[in-house]
């Protein structure tokens, strides 16, 4: 653990000397990386991959101005927690994603995981946050354009 805090804290000053957003993978380690990001300042940018937290840690996402990126787990019926999570973060800091070839959204999960499947996360964060769909995808795609530069 001591290894990865210290690669976590070298990407850390990375992003935050290039000035680049930094994508993080907190998979079973939530407190861990919050207690990081908290101790060393977080980049400006900083998006949450495949946001796996529950209301707490979006609370705590929305409160620092870090993103939550969604992806097919939120479609799936076990993730009440997750869609709780997708219902409280802040529109300008959401995002969704395939992880791909992973995580594929129902009803088509058991294939491998495409771009072309992200609608029906996107159907679902709509759905969960009882807005628009197509008011929803342009506030994704200005948001993807402040993370990540324009297309």
């Amino acid at each position: 653990r001591a290894v990865q805090r210290a690669a976590f804290r070298d990407h850390i000053a990375l992003a935050k000397q290039l000035g680049l957003t930094l994508q993080i993978h907190d998979r079973d380690a939530h407190a861990e990386v919050v207690e990081v990001l908290l101790a060393d300042g977080a980049p400006e940018r900083t998006v949450f991959h495949c946001f796996a937290g529950d209301a707490e840690l979006a609370g705590i996402c929305a409160e620092h101005g870090w993103y939550a990126s969604f992806a097919g787990p939120l479609t799936f019926r076990a993730n009440d927690g997750l869609r709780a999570a997708a219902a409280l973060m802040p529109a300008h800091l959401l995002q969704v994603e395939t992880d791909a070839p992973y995580l594929t959204p129902m009803p088509y999960r058991g294939r491998p995981n495409a771009p072309y499947l992200m609608g029906g996360t996107v159907r679902e964060l709509a759905r969960v946050r009882e807005v628009d769909p197509a008011a929803l995808c342009e506030q994704l795609s200005a948001t993807s354009e402040r993370l990540y530069g324009p297309w």
